[in-house]
């Protein structure tokens, strides 16, 4: 759907996604499904609590996965 967003999982990141890379996907993904690069001063507050809603759960799913035997994250 988006092809900025990469993808946050080893083995496609040698290290585990930090903090702003997960929030740097969540922007991304809103933005996408949005339409908007940035929301009107009217829309900014809910735009805001999409885009933690999206982060916390994709710190949720990548603290879940496992990969090849292993948890892909550990913590959240």
């Amino acid at each position: 759907m988006c092809r900025s967003i990469k993808t946050l999982r080893p083995p496609a990141l040698p290290e585990e996604a930090t903090e702003e890379e997960i929030r740097a996907a969540a922007l991304q993904y809103v933005r996408k499904v949005s339409g908007f690069r940035a929301p009107a001063a009217h829309n900014r507050e809910v735009f805001e609590r999409a885009v933690q809603a999206v982060t916390e759960a994709t710190a949720e799913l990548l603290g879940g996965l496992e990969v090849r035997g292993g948890t892909a994250r550990s913590g959240g």
